[in-house]
């Protein structure tokens, strides 16, 4: 059975994304903090701190050894805070990049040779902040970071056919609004169907349409 793990997954794009891959028949893994299975029916769950990269692995080999070479994986984690230029601090920095990039760069190391080695697969980062802001720093260089990644993995992977691309929310999420989840977890179905011959990098979901 195809299955999708979802990294970093909680009550909003989560929740959603996890929601409609399993529409499709996918079987679901959730990694998070909490281990939670969102209320959701049928999905595996497991506990990890993505910036722990022991836990993170353990938590990966423990889907992989359950759902196989996924179809396709999300990473969704992000700690997301205001912080300024002026009160940077080192360790609050660090922390954040630890989640933010690191726990990504360490779930595609994890994945993503397999997926090449078998001839196809999706990866997925949940990516935001299009214009950097001096008001979330930490954030903002985090998702830089993020789409940096994104295009390195695509140039070392993507000729094996490993879709990899990001999808950047460009507000804060909330149901009922031009950010709801729901409406956002579509992107990531779309680019997991799409032919190799319209694959595209990044999608940005501005809350409008056309």
């Amino acid at each position: 059975m195809p299955g999708a793990v979802i990294v970093g997954s909680g009550p909003g794009i989560g929740r959603s994304v996890a929601r409609r891959f399993a529409k499709e028949g996918l079987a679901v893994g959730l990694v998070s903090r909490s281990g939670s299975s969102l209320g959701l029916d049928g999905v595996l769950t497991y506990r990890a701190d993505c910036g722990d990269e022991g836990e993170l692995r353990a938590a990966l080999d423990a889907a992989t050894g359950a759902l196989g070479t996924p179809d396709v994986v999300v990473y969704n984690a992000a700690i997301i805070r205001p912080d300024t230029l002026a009160e940077a601090n080192a360790r609050v920095q660090l922390d954040a990049w630890a989640v933010n990039v690191v726990g990504a760069l360490i779930t595609a190391a994890h994945v993503v040779p397999a997926m090449a080695r078998r001839g196809g697969g999706t990866f997925i980062v949940t990516g935001g902040m299009p214009e950097p802001k001096p008001a979330y720093v930490s954030l903002s260089l985090g998702k830089a970071g993020l789409r940096t990644l994104v295009a390195m993995l695509d140039e070392e992977y993507g000729a094996s056919g490993v879709h990899v691309a990001g999808v950047t929310v460009a507000g804060a999420v909330a149901p009922g609004t031009a950010f709801d989840p729901d409406d956002i977890a579509e992107h990531y179905w779309r680019l997991h169907t799409q032919p190799p011959e319209a694959w595209e990098r990044e999608i940005v979901h501005t809350g409008t349409h056309g």
